[in-house]
């Protein structure tokens, strides 16, 4: 059974970049998925990007390519998603989820989930 925890959240200008980090424990990293989503207020629960379990896969939202990266480090039971270019409508909470086996975008495929972490873009 995985815990996750996400960190790294904050606030930003548009144009900014932030990194986050979800650090997994209570389990075997390396034969777990990973993904982040996000939720804005108001607005449903939202597919950012997935990568497999050895980090060769990896799938991203449409709106996400060309300025988010998700990575991961099974040394360290890590993933990561480096955001850049950042718009205020990427202001959400976003939150890190495991699923075991094959990579994954969907939130129904996954059964572990962190308490999320804000992200906040001003304009």
């Amino acid at each position: 059974q995985q815990q996750l925890v996400e960190s790294g959240g904050g606030s930003v200008q548009a144009g900014g970049s932030l990194r986050l980090s979800c650090a997994a424990s209570g389990g075997t990293f390396r034969l777990y998925s990973m993904a982040w989503f996000r939720q804005a207020p108001g607005k449903e629960l939202e597919f950012v990007a997935a990568v497999g379990r050895n980090g060769g896969d990896t799938d991203y939202a449409d709106s996400m390519k060309g300025r988010f990266s998700i990575s991961r480090d099974n040394a360290k039971n890590t993933v990561f998603l480096q955001m850049n270019s950042l718009k205020p409508e990427d202001t959400a909470v976003y939150y890190c989820a495991a699923t075991l086996g094959r990579i994954a975008v969907l939130p129904r495929a996954f059964n572990y989930w962190g308490q999320g972490t804000q992200v906040a873009v001003s304009s």
